[in-house]
């Protein structure tokens, strides 16, 4: 990867157009654990070449926005983790369970009925596209096995810590696999270490470790307070994070922007670049690029420049796409702007 200093970065989704997908209904709801093909609004036969049109269109505004890692704006997904999650053998899909959601409602969710397995890739022709389509440096994201094992009803192992395993050893074979296809970043979502701290401190960094046994490439966690568009109300700081300062993961994402997290916590994540948050995804307008400035800025004291990358919160996929362009456009300038201070 040759990338600039202070690059950019969305965290993973990008906006799902609504002639792709029912973008109501999918506000309108807690994100999927099991399939949601109701969403979509293109007919079975066809929806594989409208999500790589989709796909383009993504990737193309994130190059116009001035964007320095793209990644494939998980347009094919109905949610960050049931694509990878529902494509495992193990679960029961036409069966599915019941597990509490990070807000506490009853959610439906994959029933496990067997040991987790991955048969296969779930993600390298997804990055195949991505990498056909942009000279750019590229990121994959795929959900944490601490996550997965939490937003799962296990029916067959004697416990969560047992189940986290064999999730965490799909995810290991999945990140080989995609680095191993020219993925530059592979990142890991691991929301619920932050919702379920407790849980996470038993096992979750165990698991972690598996997930990350033997992985030579760029590695990232993303760690996050739920989508904006959902969760409204945000903590003053994360219940789980320098725990993670012990992870192999190279990169640790935050968000900042919408809880004006102290960055005083990033003394904890010395050995580590951090992927930090600096757009507000719970307001529609358009931050100028000095107040996303002043957000990175705030990062300096703690982090040298060298070790960050200037990100998204998470959640794009919710903003309307003309609220998405233009705090891209905002993120990027920030970074022009940031470059020139430092450089002097």
């Amino acid at each position: 990867m040759t990338l600039p200093l202070l690059p950019t970065s969305l965290v993973g989704s990008y906006v799902q157009p609504e002639w792709l997908i029912d973008r109501a209904k999918l506000a309108g709801r807690f994100p999927p654990r099991v399939r949601a093909r109701e969403l979509w609004r293109v007919a079975p036969e066809h929806l594989g070449p409208a999500q790589d049109d989709a796909t383009l269109l993504a990737i193309r505004a994130q190059e116009r926005a001035g964007l320095d890692i793209l990644t494939d704006g998980e347009i094919r997904r109905e949610s960050y983790s049931n694509h990878f999650g529902t494509a495992l053998e193990g679960i029961d899909l036409d069966n599915p369970g019941t597990a509490l959601d990070r807000s506490g409602h009853p959610n439906p969710v994959p029933r496990i009925t067997g040991p987790i397995r991955r048969t296969g890739a779930v993600e390298v022709g997804d990055l195949e596209f991505l990498k056909a389509n942009t000279d750019r440096t590229v990121k994959m994201t795929v959900p944490g096995p601490f996550t997965m094992s939490q937003q799962a009803q296990n029916d067959h192992y004697p416990d969560l810590e047992t189940a986290a395993m064999d999730y965490a050893a799909a995810v290991n074979a999945e990140i080989k696999d995609l680095h191993a296809a020219g993925a530059d970043i592979v990142q890991i979502d691991e929301p619920y270490m932050q919702a379920r701290p407790d849980a996470a401190r038993a096992y979750g960094l165990a698991a972690l470790g598996v997930a990350l046994d033997g992985v030579t490439g760029t590695t990232a966690v993303h760690i996050c307070f739920g989508y904006a568009a959902i969760i409204h109300e945000r903590p003053s700081g994360y219940s789980f994070l320098p725990e993670l300062a012990g992870c192999p993961a190279d990169q640790i994402s935050i968000e900042t922007a919408q809880s004006g997290l102290d960055l005083g916590v990033l003394a904890d994540l010395a050995d580590k670049t951090i992927l930090l948050g600096v757009i507000d995804l719970s307001d529609h307008s358009v931050e100028p690029a000095e107040v996303v400035a002043d957000r990175v800025r705030r990062a300096f004291p703690f982090k040298d420049p060298d070790s960050l990358v200037i990100a998204t919160d998470c959640g794009m996929k919710y903003l309307p796409r003309r609220s998405a362009e233009g705090k891209m456009r905002a993120m990027a300038q920030a970074a022009v702007t940031l470059r020139t201070e430092i450089a002097g």
